[in-house]
């Protein structure tokens, strides 16, 4: 019997090997979290937390203005809405990734 392996069957039995071990070990696999996610979160906590007063103000500004008659029922609602998609991007992104199971 030839007890000699060739090239390419070699490369199959290591890439199988590979990928039992791979299978086998996920945490392995899954490795850990990425740098630039952490940074990421850092900045979007910078942002909301400049962006809370403002939004505040930005409230009270157009109120004030929409009981004087000086601005657009429609400006107001797109302010507001602008404002729940700011601070709801967290759960938007979340939400998103879970349809496509990222």
């Amino acid at each position: 019997m030839n007890r000699h392996v060739n090239g390419r069957a070699r490369l199959r039995i290591v890439l199988g090997v590979f990928l039992l071990a791979a299978a086998a070990m996920p945490a392995l696999a899954v490795a850990q979290a990425s740098p630039f996610l952490t940074g990421a979160t850092a900045l979007e906590s910078n942002i909301l937390a400049w962006l809370t007063p403002v939004a505040v103000i930005l409230v009270m500004v157009l109120g004030a203005m929409a009981m004087a008659n000086r601005i657009s029922w429609g400006w107001c609602i797109a302010a507001i809405l602008g404002i729940a998609i700011a601070f709801g991007a967290p759960q938007i992104v979340a939400w998103v990734r879970g349809m496509f199971g990222v």
